[in-house]
């Protein structure tokens, strides 16, 4: 069992989600702490990219923020990996884009993930008929690789799933991330979760619109945990340097929901 599967397999998970170098990476590397701090049981870090295609508006205008410097070096987010991991043990993952993997080189950035404490990768534009390209260095380097199910899936599911670790990243809802009301969730995202379950015995966590502790208590009593990104996103954008503090202050707030 992989130390991510593990972090979440122990009781109902919060995931939340943050662009490096928003505003700049020392403030990420506080940032991930704070929300470590705040009962977080997983953090993503999104690798920012000018063509973030599953993303909505809110994660766009950070990835814009973000590169602000277009020579920011991936190396750079590796040694803001390297300092978080120097304070906190709390399961990494990044959020990442396959044109960056690819230019940096498949066997080298997932042999750098394992060198610096990156525990998984979730690539929402890596198609699973590709996926065979990664495997091979993510097995060698123990480096979880994500599966992403929607409700498009169907019958693909089982092979989407089978020999993944980690977790399920199962999307709530049609198109980019962002905040949503309940109405715009998928119908029947119990039968989903227990298609999923069928077909392996990962963690599920809900992502894609949940911002509210009403939504994340919701989703995570349909799976295993609720995934939050666009809202941790407004408030690095709404505070700044100053995010920190706001963060904790809302992972405390949403794992309280998700647990009772």
């Amino acid at each position: 069992m992989s130390k991510i599967q593990q972090a979440l397999s122990n009781q109902k998970s919060f995931i939340a989600f943050v662009t490096a170098n928003d505003p700049d990476l020392e403030t990420t590397v506080q940032n991930v702490l704070a929300l470590a701090e705040g009962g977080a049981d997983l953090v993503e870090i999104g690798i920012p990219f000018s063509d973030p295609v599953a993303d909505g508006p809110v994660i766009q205008k950070a990835d814009v923020r973000a590169l602000k410097d277009p020579n920011l070096p991936v190396d750079a987010i590796f040694e803001a990996v390297q300092k978080i991991r120097q304070q906190s043990d709390v399961p990494l993952a990044f959020l990442v884009y396959c044109n960056m993997v690819f230019q940096y080189g498949y066997d080298a950035f997932i042999a750098a993930c394992a060198k610096y404490g990156v525990d998984g990768l979730i690539i929402p534009d890596l198609p699973y008929e590709e996926q065979g390209e990664l495997t091979p260095y993510t097995k060698k380097h123990g480096i979880d690789l994500i599966p992403l199910v929607t409700s498009h899936s169907g019958d693909r599911i089982p092979r989407l799933v089978k020999g993944m670790t980690g977790f399920v990243y199962l999307v709530s809802s049609n198109g980019v991330t962002g905040q949503r009301s309940e109405e715009d969730f998928s119908q029947n995202l119990d039968q989903l979760v227990n298609s999923v379950r069928r077909a392996t015995d990962l963690p599920i966590e809900i992502g894609f619109g949940i911002h509210s502790p009403k939504q994340a208590n919701e989703m995570a009593a349909l799976a295993d945990g609720a995934i939050v990104g666009s809202a941790c996103v407004a408030i690095c954008e709404q505070y700044g340097r100053q995010a920190p503090a706001h963060l904790k202050d809302y992972a405390q707030e949403m794992v309280t929901a998700i647990r009772g």
